[in-house]
């Protein structure tokens, strides 16, 4: 083999190599990344990467895509967002189950010029409008878009599924004439409430800074906005939890079940808050075939041929 020939060769592997390499090793950027507005979101502060929210998408492939979608919170207390193990990781399980993932990276307290209530709201709200506005782009029924949601990221997507009568930014276009209420919720590790002994006081600060009015406080507690509006739900916990008590799902849940709200909860004993998957957390691991059957029960997973 001619020597010029054989360097030429050996560097192309290598360059093929340490590009498959990076790609594997960052899944999130085979997906495209859309921003939720186009020019600047409401309240904006600033013109940095965490002061412009934006939408993960992954869809499944065209034979497996079942119509239904979902909006993913990853968690962070308000002030990060675990963007893997909460968010490209879950949307990859979506896609395996044949639903379309939207990944929200929503304005917190430590992106951009920091941000609080209702800015993150804002976000999850034009999120869920877009995904319905572009339903027919993404092979999408427009009835069967959910929202997910990881400890504070569960907060908010409570906060979606119980303040959805009253959208907290402008009309500014088409996207936001369509509906902002998700049609079911899935709820992992929530923080609900923001008033009871068992709330997350980091995601609470957050959010609401310091001395936040008391009418807020309690409009935000979760379990006290249910109605029989509220979409379905599927929770789950862990007894073992410190930080974010498994009460904040079973207040949800008792008050869905006053509402006659179709609800699901399962409440592992063992496992620390934040598994994401759980599939290093034994029991826990099993909640994603848990939440799988109920979807499947709601039909959510059935073939479907009406989409807008």
């Amino acid at each position: 083999m001619n020597r010029d020939f054989r360097i030429v060769f050996v560097c192309v592997a290598i360059g093929t190599t340490l590009a498959a390499t990076a790609l594997a090793g960052n899944a999130g950027s085979l997906h495209k990344v859309e921003p939720l507005w186009v020019d600047s979101a409401p309240g904006v502060k600033g013109d940095e990467d965490g002061d412009k929210p934006t939408l993960t998408i992954y869809l499944p492939p065209e034979e497996k895509m079942t119509g239904a979608a979902v909006v993913i919170c990853p968690g962070g207390g308000y002030g990060h967002l675990a963007m893997d193990h909460e968010g490209h990781q879950i949307a990859q399980w979506l896609n395996s189950l044949g639903v379309a993932g939207f990944i929200l990276k929503y304005r917190h307290r430590n992106s951009g010029a920091g941000y609080g209530h209702p800015a993150p709201l804002q976000d999850a709200q034009r999120a869920i409008s877009m995904v319905r506005s572009r339903a027919k782009e993404w092979n999408i029924n427009p009835n069967r878009i959910g929202i997910l949601g990881f400890s504070a990221g569960g907060h908010l997507a409570s906060t979606a599924g119980t303040h959805f009568q009253k959208r907290y930014s402008d009309v500014k276009d088409v996207i936001d004439r369509n509906s902002c209420r998700p049609d079911f919720m899935i709820l992992v590790y929530p923080v609900i409430s923001l008033t009871e002994w068992f709330t997350h006081r980091g995601s609470r600060r957050n959010l609401l800074g310091d001395n936040s009015d008391k009418n807020l406080v309690e409009s935000l507690s979760n379990e006290k906005q249910v109605t029989p509006e509220t979409p379905p739900t599927f929770l789950v916990h862990t007894d073992e939890d410190k930080g974010v008590p498994a009460e904040n799902s079973i207040y949800f849940y008792l008050a869905l079940r006053k509402a006659k709200i179709p609800a699901e909860m399962h409440i592992y004993q063992k496992g620390q808050h934040g598994f994401g998957l759980g599939k290093k957390h034994g029991a826990v691991s099993s909640w994603s075939l848990r939440c799988a059957d109920w979807m499947r029960g709601m039909g959510l997973l059935d073939k479907d041929h009406k989409r807008r």
